[in-house]
């Protein structure tokens, strides 16, 4: 059966507590990716900012702020504030069928894949996206 350590991507993201929206902003646009999984001193994870934390708690393109003005607010907002610490997490020998249940429960984009409490890797819907694709090819295939 698969496990989460045939899908997870290992070279993950991370971003410390202290770290600001700024730079929480900035490596989900350069990385083109949505969550980012925050580590302390130990490399144990503490906790994930998402896409959709960062959208909730920047000022609306509606308010009559410029954007030199909204950057520097973000600069002064500590991941620390927004992150969320209420996480499932998964192990890399956790049943992959398990792993898509806790997703569609919570309806969560992703799951940190911790060993010891330390991050050693992601999996996200867009990994069951390409699982899907793979066995639809192998289906194809076998007709």
């Amino acid at each position: 059966m698969f496990q989460v350590q045939d899908l997870m991507a290992s070279e993950v993201f991370a971003l410390r507590k202290t770290d600001n929206l700024v730079v929480a902003k900035s490596l989900m646009e350069m990385a083109r990716i949505r969550h980012i999984p925050i580590i302390d001193e130990d490399e144990s994870f503490i906790g994930i900012i998402t896409h959709r934390d960062i959208l909730a708690a920047t000022v609306s393109r509606f308010a009559d702020i410029d954007a030199e003005t909204q950057e520097e607010i973000y600069t002064n907002v500590p991941i620390k504030e927004i992150m969320r610490t209420d996480v499932k997490t998964v192990t890399p020998d956790t049943d992959i069928k398990e792993a898509a249940q806790i997703l569609l429960e919570h309806k969560y984009g992703c799951l940190p894949v911790l060993f010891d409490h330390k991050l050693v890797g992601i999996i996200t819907e867009a990994d069951f996206l390409k699982l899907t694709v793979k066995l639809i090819d192998a289906l194809d295939v076998q007709e």
